[in-house]
């Protein structure tokens, strides 16, 4: 395993308090707040930490109410709402100047047998040929803000590649994108870090997609974007540190919010996890 990923694996392992209560560190990739994934990542394992062995996440949903403070550990206290025949509930708040920041609630299942069908895997270019979203900003280094370059480019866990032409990329107005990613490096056996991991990395290439169809970018001056809510449910068993493919769609911004769906799909075809998230798209008016 690299370096890097290591230290995004220890990241998703907490500190036990208490009964319920941990604590996480927290990471700085250079947005000037936490990132959304590594909240979602770490409060999934705590919730996972509390639940009977043999039951696994199938579906969480949750709520960004404050940006987090880089500054600060996150301590996340966990509810048992629930403890069935089948399925058990969860729900965790992540708490920063004794106020929280996020809520989730998640459900987790034990396996069993039953009705199974999928869609199609949408039609894609394998990850083969297309340079990585860290060796597309490695062109735009001059472009980008020194603490995203060092802290954020330089330190990536996760290996994207957009399935795109660089040179149309700018004139692509369609609301739809398509990214291959996997962990850095190999991960252990344990499912349950792959699954943190997907979700750590499900919050990227979402917001940016809402931006596409409007000529935005991450990087556009004056352009706010921030997670409003987000949700996920695993289908079936993959490994993180082989392809999977995210394939992503906007149907709508309005109000200054967007609302984007991604399937996640292996390089077999198989339907592994689906997400949704909305968030603020909101653009400072120009004065003068």
């Amino acid at each position: 395993m690299s370096e890097v990923l290591q230290r995004l694996v220890d990241l998703l392992a907490l500190e036990r308090l208490d009964d319920g209560l941990f604590r996480g560190e927290s990471q700085d990739l250079g947005f000037g707040h936490l990132f959304g994934g590594q909240v979602l990542g770490q409060a999934l394992a705590a919730a996972q930490e509390t639940v009977p062995s043999g039951r696994d996440v199938h579906s969480f949903h949750s709520y960004f109410l404050r940006a987090g403070d880089l500054a600060l550990p996150v301590i996340y206290d966990v509810e048992n709402l629930r403890d069935g025949g089948s399925f058990s509930a969860r729900r965790v708040s992540a708490i920063q100047h004794g106020r929280p920041i996020f809520f989730m609630t998640a459900s987790f299942q034990a396996p069993e047998p039953g009705l199974e069908h999928q869609i199609a895997m949408p039609k894609a270019h394998g990850p083969e040929g297309f340079l990585s979203q860290h060796e597309l900003a490695q062109r735009m280094r001059d472009k980008l803000p020194p603490a995203m370059v060092e802290r954020y480019l330089d330190n990536l866990a996760i290996e994207l590649r957009v399935v795109e032409d660089p040179r149309t990329a700018l004139e692509d107005r369609s609301p739809k994108r398509q990214v291959w990613m996997r962990a850095n490096g190999e991960l252990p056996d344990d499912p349950q870090v792959h699954r943190y991991l997907l979700a750590y990395a499900s919050d990227f290439n979402f917001l940016t997609t809402a931006c596409k169809p409007h000529g935005l970018s991450l990087f556009t001056p004056g352009l706010k974007l921030a997670t409003i809510d987000h949700a996920m449910w695993y289908h079936r068993p993959f490994r993180f540190d082989q392809w999977l493919m995210f394939d992503i769609d906007c149907p709508t911004t309005m109000n200054s919010r967007g609302l984007v769906r991604g399937q996640i799909f292996d390089q077999q075809g198989n339907l592994v996890a689906s997400a949704q998230q909305e968030g603020l798209l909101r653009q400072r008016k120009r004065q003068g």
